[in-house]
């Protein structure tokens, strides 16, 4: 297993960890008429529709 031979600085520490950010989720449109806004290659929480096919009963 690779160890640092050097205690690495706060400022590197600082400047290697500011690029971890958290991006928001990619949404695309929902083709049923509602164009609710769904999660890509996942069914549409409110109609039950992926990629045009009834996949979910939804009540």
């Amino acid at each position: 297993m690779a160890v640092p031979k050097r205690k690495m600085s706060r400022s590197n520490t600082r400047h290697r960890r500011a690029n971890w950010k958290a991006s928001a989720p990619q949404l695309t449109p929902c083709p049923c008429p509602r164009k609710e806004a769904v999660m890509p290659h996942r069914a549409c929480p409110h109609c039950g529709l992926y990629k045009g096919r009834q996949i979910v009963d939804v009540p």
